[in-house]
């Protein structure tokens, strides 16, 4: 299917009009953790494939060794999981290596689950792509390697040391280096397109191919962000995405490494129970209308009168709890019966800005425990459907005490894919011919050394940015004791 789909896409181009022989560079993204396993005869045929027949009548399913790829919806593997945490030393020792525990829908679980239930798949399995890595070997006509930005959401690669981890290999299958290869830095150029494309499509015979990643990395390349900056994704579940220039160490949230900075890290923290939740209370408190939703929502004080809730249906992933606690100001831990708190608040103006505000009290309290530093000039940069919603956005605004912004296009992954070969491209120039930048040149001359990954995209995108929202100036003393009050809301609502 994913064949097919380059093969009508870069038709539909052509047909179009695209002129393909002007491209310099490709870049890609592709949804993470999947992984599509390669047969001896799949790799032979993708270095040599005719372009006189189409992409996919030649890389057909004799191409792989697995028919139906294994995805990140697939959670089927928490036996697979169990296993590699407990031969490496535990939990702790998986989040410290990978940046994540092992999680079911990640590729590491999902090999070992293939490796000991077809053994014979394994055994014919020559190489193990990504989704991103398999596009990238597509359109050059070769195993591409994986980057490793992707890489770390696999449960299989040291993202301290920029290999795999040997320990995490043999807790997962055997002789599984091989089959992966030697993973990349993300802005690498892997090599030119191959000759299918430069005859079939028109393609230069020097367009590079740069790695490919997948898309929440690519996403955050896409939007060029500064170091205090946020990125806030407001959809099904809710999604925080930050720039780190440490490892931390967090159970319920994912570190990998980050995608166009070599020796800086990408946080990456889901929540739930996001717009669900907040349509369900639309159609209860709002009859289904946005704009009176967003009415009572402007209608009530930052700080709700002290009333506070946490709206937890589904079971959140950090803190690991589920129910519902509405506080209001008389409620406290201090006893066992106040802290029941009420089991409604008495009108529907009220009830929504508990909401609002508890949610994002909830993952401004997760992203400080990430270890995001927030200050002066931090932004925050709204994508999903939610952003679109201003009121909700002011809301954002003063619980994180932050300018919020959208972006002026859509796309942030595209865009960043593009951006990222773009940057390969300007730094390939740079290097010399043992692949070392040149250091300065003579005394008095400017540095030659590259320009940053931002400094060198932002000029060409100066107005990429639209500020929304700007925090009132009493944001701070109001939201930061509603932290504390939060904090205790989750420790009474994981006892019950």
């Amino acid at each position: 299917m994913w064949v097919k789909a380059v093969d009508i896409v870069l038709d539909h181009m052509v047909m179009q009009g695209s002129d393909l022989s002007t491209v310099a560079a490709i870049g890609g993204s592709a949804q993470q953790h999947g992984s599509l396993y390669w047969s001896h005869h799949g790799i032979h045929t993708l270095k040599n494939l005719d372009p006189e027949k189409f992409l996919h009548v030649q890389l057909d399913d004799s191409a792989f060794t697995v028919k139906r790829t294994p995805i990140w919806m697939d959670s089927s593997t928490e036996k697979q999981c169990i296993e590699m945490e407990t031969a490496i030393g535990g939990r702790t020792k998986m989040v410290s290596i990978t940046g994540s525990k092992c999680y079911a829908r990640f590729t590491g679980p999902q090999i070992r689950k293939i490796y000991q239930e077809r053994p014979h798949v394994y055994e014919e399995t020559k190489r193990i792509s990504l989704v991103s890595s398999f596009l990238a070997s597509v359109f050059l006509c070769d195993i591409a390697p994986i980057d490793y930005g992707d890489a770390s959401g696999m449960n299989l690669f040291d993202i301290k040391m920029k290999n795999w981890s040997a320990q995490c290999l043999n807790a997962c299958a055997p002789d599984l280096y091989e089959r992966l290869g030697k993973p990349v830095p993300t802005s690498t150029i892997i090599g030119n397109v191959g000759n299918f494309f430069v005859h079939r499509f028109g393609f230069p015979v020097d367009c590079k191919v740069t790695a490919f990643t997948g898309d929440n990395l690519s996403a955050l390349s896409g939007m060029v962000v500064e170091q205090d900056c946020l990125v806030m994704s407001l959809g099904t579940s809710d999604t925080l995405i930050m720039n780190l220039k440490e490892q931390v160490h967090l159970e319920g949230g994912h570190v990998l490494c980050h995608p166009t900075e070599l020796n800086h890290f990408m946080g990456l923290l889901c929540f739930r129970n996001g717009s669900l939740v907040r349509d369900d209370f639309n159609k209860t408190e709002a009859n289904c209308d946005w704009a009176k939703f967003n009415e009572l929502l402007d209608s009530t004080p930052r700080g709700n009168h002290g009333n506070m809730a946490l709206h937890l249906r589904s079971v959140e992933i950090i803190p690991n709890i589920k129910g519902v606690l509405r506080w209001n100001r008389n409620n406290s831990r201090k006893s066992k019966e106040s802290s029941k708190g009420v089991q409604k608040f008495l009108s529907p103006q009220t009830e929504v800005r508990a909401l609002i505000e508890g949610q994002m009290i909830h993952k401004r309290a997760v992203a400080e425990d990430m270890g995001f530093h927030f200050g002066r000039n931090t932004k925050i940069i709204a994508t999903g459907g939610a952003s679109v919603n201003k009121s909700i956005l002011q809301v954002i605004s003063d619980v994180f005490n932050a300018t919020v912004f959208v972006q002026n296009k859509s796309e942030a992954a595209l865009f960043g894919a593009a951006f990222r070969a773009k940057y390969a491209l300007y730094l390939n120039s740079f290097k010399n011919v043992n692949g070392t930048y040149y250091e300065e040149s003579l005394i008095g001359k400017e540095s030659t050394r590259p320009l940053s990954y931002r400094d060198y995209i932002i000029q060409y995108i100066p107005h990429h940015l639209q500020l929304l929202c700007e925090p009132s100036k009493d944001c701070d003393q109001i939201y930061s004791p509603m932290l504390e009050r939060y904090r205790d809301m989750s420790i009474v609502l994981a006892k019950v």
